[in-house]
């Protein structure tokens, strides 16, 4: 099989397209053909050395795959999943590559109706938003979501979800262009976040109250911004760090507000919830047949350029999400080839 390998953890500079073997699957495991693989901020971190799990290398990266399951291993319990079957499955690494194995309980079925770019781009993005709104920040209709690095994949994510959570959205980007993406997908106010007078912008928005919840994966400035236009009990969700930058607390403001600072690790919740985890995707197939969230994969490139891929996120030049084609997408009767805002708007007017 082809597969994108890191060979020296440099960066972009250590990856190589290499042929290796088709990966067998162990105990617990199944394997996966895969046909699109999402495209990850942490997929960098991980190429750097610099992510909190460090496989050893060489290793193919790629942490959210879809495809379709062709082998499973000894003692692997399915659970309504069946070889042959669609299925986005969650990884410690190897999703860019045309087979990987990934654990049997980290695989959830696809709808027929969603196709595998759409999967392939749904499972690290719209997981981390509505956890992090849900179970973490537990956001609640009619209050106010700030939603930092709204153009970005997981951001544009958190923006839809608390739409249609019942918050609302306050979104901020950098510069104008990105600032109206997310307002086409539902902010109610879109800033950019480069304006020297944001602060003023966002209490101005909130008649001086401040915000209820923050969900921020820029860190850096945003964050210290975040902590002064943050309601008295409001909370602020800590995603991730794409500024770079990682902020260090003046614990004296979040006391005097009585503000929540809440750290959120999607990821973690393989190990130690997967059950709440893996229902999450219920309420997200739903939301998408309903089209209250329309995942944007604004850039698609085939495995051979995924160095190229990462490169966009790396350089802050993507705006949705970008996701890694590994395979043609199969001539099937249910295959989606409109929006699922425009399916939801067509199952309404029937």
């Amino acid at each position: 099989m082809r597969a994108l390998v890191c060979e020296q953890t440099r960066g972009l500079e250590g990856l190589a397209l290499k042929e290796l073997r088709d990966p067998e699957p162990g105990a617990c495991h199944v394997r996966i053909e895969v046909a699109a693989a999402g495209v990850n901020f942490a997929d960098l971190l991980m190429l750097e050395g610099r992510y909190q799990e460090r496989p050893p290398v060489p290793f193919v990266p790629g942490l959210e795959v879809a495809g379709t399951i062709d082998k499973v291993g000894a003692g692997a319990v399915l659970g309504g999943v069946e070889p042959g079957q669609r299925v986005l499955a969650f990884l410690d690494h190897g999703g860019f590559a045309e087979k990987t194995l990934a654990r049997a309980e980290d695989v959830i079925p696809i709808p027929d109706e969603v196709d595998d770019v759409t999967a392939a781009g749904l499972a690290i993005t719209y997981g981390t938003a509505l956890g992090a709104l849900s179970w973490r920040a537990q956001l609640l209709p009619g209050e106010v979501l700030l939603v930092h690095g709204a153009a970005g994949g997981v951001g544009l994510a958190a923006v839809e979800v608390g739409k249609a959570m019942g918050a609302r959205v306050i979104a901020t980007a950098r510069g104008e262009a990105r600032a109206a993406l997310a307002a086409e997908h539902g902010a109610d106010h879109a800033l950019d976040s480069e304006d020297p007078e944001l602060r003023t912008r966002i209490k101005d928005l909130t008649g001086g109250r401040g915000v209820d919840v923050v969900f921020d994966p820029v860190g850096g400035a945003l964050f210290d911004l975040s902590l002064r236009v943050t309601a008295w009990e409001g909370r602020i969700v800590v995603v991730g760090f794409a500024s770079g930058e990682i902020p260090q607390i003046p614990a004296n403001l979040l006391l005097v507000k009585n503000i929540a600072a809440l750290g959120f690790f999607w990821g973690s919740y393989r190990k130690h919830d997967p059950g709440r985890l893996r229902e999450s995707f219920e309420q997200l197939f739903t939301w998408l047949d309903e089209g209250r969230i329309r995942p944007y994969v604004a850039q698609v490139l085939p495995l051979a350029q995924g160095q190229d891929a990462l490169a966009l996120l790396k350089e802050r030049r993507s705006t949705g999400k970008v996701v890694v084609q590994v395979a043609a997408p199969p001539p099937s009767p249910g295959y989606r080839t409109a929006p699922p805002k425009l399916r939801g708007q067509a199952r309404r007017r029937r």
